[in-house]
């Protein structure tokens, strides 16, 4: 079973202004693509390895051969990265969290804001290429902010990802030169909540 490059679930103009369709078609069709070929080019030869989803194969990554490990680490993580990248993200969105993810948001880190301040930081303090993820942590059974450079998949440290802002400069530098944080601030403004909620709801149930 190959890796495939997931459709976007929206036009490369859908989520303008905060990011322009340029952006968007040569992030999700030349670098999200490179990193499936790449996936898939380091896999062959490893039938055992292709009978994983990119989930267990992140989940499980020590069980990868050493020779092929970083290479399935910087592809699959990117793979993933981004397929969840898309899927959080959508048009007319943005706004407060509500729902389970909302109350587990205020509850953590005292309100949203406080929240934004954090996950910002975050993406603003990682040098260099990398992401800024809230994702689950089942061995607390809660919610965490944390960043992670390059592709490094939260899913490797048994954390789900649940909202990550990519940093890397390839996914702004088109529109916002190296005004990351001006990035970021525009980036809140199409989460799509309603997804980050299920992705919680799935987490908390062990899927």
């Amino acid at each position: 079973m190959s890796h495939t490059l997931p459709a976007l679930p929206y036009a490369f103009n859908a989520l303008e202004p905060a990011i322009d369709a340029m952006t968007m078609e040569i992030h999700s069709q030349k670098h999200h693509k490179a990193y499936v070929d790449n996936l898939n080019k380091a896999l062959e030869g490893h039938a055992e390895l292709l009978k994983h989803d990119i989930v267990s194969l992140l989940k499980n990554i020590s069980s990868v051969p050493e020779s092929i490990r970083q290479t399935v680490i910087n592809n699959g993580g990117g793979h993933h990265n981004h397929a969840t990248f898309w899927e959080i993200m959508a048009p007319n969105a943005g706004g407060e969290p509500t729902g389970a993810i909302g109350e587990a948001i205020k509850t953590t880190f005292g309100d949203f804001t406080k929240f934004k301040d954090t996950f910002k930081q975050n993406g603003l303090t990682q040098f260099g290429s990398g992401w800024s993820w809230l994702v689950y942590d089942a061995a607390s059974t809660g919610i965490k902010a944390i960043k992670k450079p390059n592709q490094d998949s939260p899913l490797m440290d048994g954390m789900v990802p649940l909202l990550g802002c990519d940093v890397w400069e390839h996914a702004y530098y088109l529109k916002y030169q190296n005004k990351r944080a001006d990035y970021v601030d525009a980036w809140w403004t199409v989460v799509n909540w309603k997804k980050v909620d299920e992705l919680f709801s799935a987490a908390k149930a062990g899927k």
